[in-house]
C-alpha cells in the first residue's frame, strides 16, 4: 500500500522525498498539513546536491511525525527508530547518498521512481518491526 501510493504521487510531479511523505501521510494518519508536506522539497535530489537521499529523508519525516508526540528529546526510541530505518534502507538501495544510488537504481524513462519504491518499502517495513516490538 505504502510503496503504491508513493509511486502514485511520485508521477503527480512530486520529488522522492515529498512522494514517501504523502504516502506516509495517508497511510499512517499522520494528519500533516500542506505546510508540512512543502518543507520537504528541498530534500529531493539528496538535497538538491546528490547528499543524503531524498527517499530517505522522507522516511525519516513519517518516522518522526509518527513517533514523537513533543520533540526528539522527549522519546527514548526516536535514536532507536531512526537507526533501523537506516538499516532497511542500506540493506534495500546499497548506499545512503543519493549520488551513490542513482547510478544503480535511476531510469532515464522513469527517473528515481525504482528509488522511491524502494525507501517507501524500506520504511514500511520498519513501522512493521517497530509496531511488533511495542
Amino acid at each position: 500500500m505504502l510503496e503504491q501510493l508513493a509511486e502514485k504521487f511520485y508521477h503527480q510531479g512530486y520529488n522522492c522525498a515529498e512522494s514517501i511523505l504523502l504516502a506516509g501521510n495517508e497511510v499512517y494518519n499522520l494528519g500533516l498539513n500542506d505546510k508540512a508536506i512543502h518543507s520537504f522539497a528541498g530534500f529531493g535530489g539528496g538535497f538538491q546536491c546528490g547528499d543524503l537521499c531524498g527517499a530517505l529523508v522522507g522516511a525519516f519525516g513519517v518516522i518522526s511525525a509518527k513517533y514523537i508526540d513533543t520533540k526528539a528529546h522527549d522519546s527514548v526510541m526516536i535514536k532507536e527508530y531512526s537507526q533501523k530505518m537506516m538499516r532497511k534502507f542500506e540493506e534495500y538501495l546499497g548506499a545512503r547518498k543519493c549520488m551513490d544510488i542513482k547510478p544503480v537504481f535511476y531510469d532515464k524513462e522513469v527517473k528515481c521512481l525504482h528509488t522511491v519504491v524502494a525507501g517507501a518499502k524500506a520504511l514500511s517495513e520498519t513501522i512493521k518491526e517497530i509496531e511488533a516490538s511495542l
